[in-house]
């Protein structure tokens, strides 16, 4: 159910794995060397270095320092027993150590070098300027150096580093996870929904429709989905229509062949037996004969309509002006239902169909004497042209009672009949007319309260429309856009 979101993020997964690994492989790298050319070991050598300078500096200054005193090439500073409170602490502290020399360092930060020497009268102190050198302070900077060297050296900086170069690139990993799921969720879900409506439609579903919001080509994928599902349940009707139809047109041959046959027969009969009949009882069998003969004219009328349902007249597809049949056929059956008041309301752009002109007749002629039928006298009703994309929309509404249920659902099927003298194949013929034509005929809610017929015929294309007459079909009259008239 999730594979294409799993498949997803297993493809993030793998695709950045390789680049995170180089990463972490090129920065330990890098930061290996960069500790390698760390100046710690330097600075420590460096220290070190300049400490033994500097010792052998100030071994050197007290070897010269005591030679110049003992040749007396340097006074002293005499500290005399007697005056032993006074003597400063360094002084006191020799004294009382009992050595019989010892150097030291005074002066601000250590610039002097100082040699103490015991005499028989007291403490004598020779001295020397260090030439600005400062032993106190080049010997705390020494100690600094070496333990600053020491807490280095004791850090593993590499571990350190590596672990939170590793954490960094794990969040920033994980991170980048979340909205890739929720990237994945969000194009693997419609897809989802995708295939279970294919999977629903094929099994036999074909209300199946699926929704959706997205604009995207997910989106474009879904609305293609229902657009192909609306126009593939519209075809098997269509299909299975015309299939009905194929049937029934075969029993009205079949049925209309055996009547006729039978029909022929009996009128010759009736005929021969009022020709030979006495003239004392010709009269009631005149009366007698003209029933029969009535009845045997009503049941061949019944059989030429059987054998019009069955047989299939060629169609010659062509340009036709909508506007201009409507009214035509109008105009023609006004005459018979002039009590009935007849409402336009035609589309200004004057809409032309592809399609043969006797069925496109034969479908006007039939609703709109159906709906005259229907509305009665003092009855109104309305027409309706208009263009929707590629098809043209006719609609015929009237003012009757409207459809019941049952007549809804049997209203196209041959043989079924609610007017007292209809055959109940009008619409079958006029529906089967419309679906050959690219059309069809289906019910719709009546805008007057009655019953109403939606016929959808296609649209003239480009290439037609160049080599179509400029003349309107069935004259030039008709009426001038949009209008509302009796």
């Amino acid at each position: 159910m999730y594979r294409l979101r799993n498949r997803l993020i297993a493809a993030f997964v793998v695709s950045t794995i390789l680049p995170l690994a180089a990463s972490i492989w090129i920065a330990s790298s890098l930061l290996d060397r960069s500790l390698g050319y760390a100046t710690t070991g330097e600075v420590d050598r460096l220290s070190r270095t300049l400490e033994g300078t500097v010792r052998q500096f100030y071994q050197r200054e007290r070897e010269s320092l005591k030679l110049d005193a003992t040749a007396g090439r340097v006074a002293p500073t005499h500290f005399a027993v007697a005056d032993q409170s006074t003597w400063p602490e360094p002084v006191r502290a020799f004294w009382d150590s009992g050595e019989a020399e010892r150097f030291g360092v005074s002066g601000p930060g250590g610039d002097h070098l100082d040699f103490l020497r015991k005499g028989t009268r007291g403490v004598e102190v020779f001295s020397r300027d260090l030439g600005g050198i400062h032993m106190r302070e080049l010997s705390a900077e020494f100690g600094r150096t070496r333990a600053l060297v020491g807490s280095i050296a004791s850090r593993d900086l590499r571990r350190g580093f590596t672990l939170t170069l590793l954490l960094l690139i794990a969040l920033v990993w994980l991170v980048s996870l979340v909205p890739l799921m929720f990237i994945a969720h969000r194009v693997s879900r419609p897809i989802q929904q995708l295939t279970a409506g294919l999977t629903d439609f094929a099994g036999g579903d074909w209300d199946r429709r699926i929704e959706t919001s997205r604009s995207d080509e997910v989106g474009h994928a879904v609305a293609a989905f229902n657009h192909m599902a609306e126009q593939l349940r519209t075809n098997r009707d269509r299909i299975v229509y015309l299939a009905q139809m194929s049937s029934w047109q075969s029993l009205a041959r079949k049925t209309a062949h055996e009547l006729k046959n039978s029909l022929t027969p009996i009128r010759l009969t009736v005929e021969e037996m009022l020709a030979r009949q006495p003239t004392a009882d010709r009269a009631f069998m005149e009366q007698a004969a003209q029933i029969v003969v009535s009845e045997i004219e009503s049941l061949e009328g019944r059989v030429r309509a059987f054998s019009e349902f069955a047989s299939d007249p060629p169609v010659r597809p062509e340009s036709l002006d909508v506007n201009t049949l409507v009214t035509e056929r109008i105009a023609l059956l006004k005459p018979a239902h002039a009590a009935t008041t007849y409402h336009l309301r035609l589309d200004a752009d004057r809409p032309r169909v592809y399609a043969g002109a006797d069925p496109v007749k034969g479908i006007l002629t039939n609703l709109l004497e159906n709906a005259a039928d229907a509305a009665g006298p003092g009855g109104t009703v309305l027409t309706v042209t208009r263009a929707a994309g590629d098809h043209i929309v006719i609609e015929v509404h009237d003012s009757g009672p409207g459809l019941s249920d049952q007549a809804a659902e049997t209203l196209f099927e041959p043989t079924i009949t609610f007017k007292k003298h209809g055959m109940g194949l009008g619409l079958s013929i006029a529906r089967k007319n419309a679906l050959v034509s690219g059309g069809d005929i289906s019910v719709v809610d009546g805008q007057l309260g009655g019953a109403a017929f939606r016929v959808t015929l296609p649209a003239v294309g480009p290439k037609v429309r160049r080599h179509a007459s400029p003349k309107p079909h069935g004259g030039d009259g008709g009426p001038e856009g949009s209008r509302d008239g009796s």
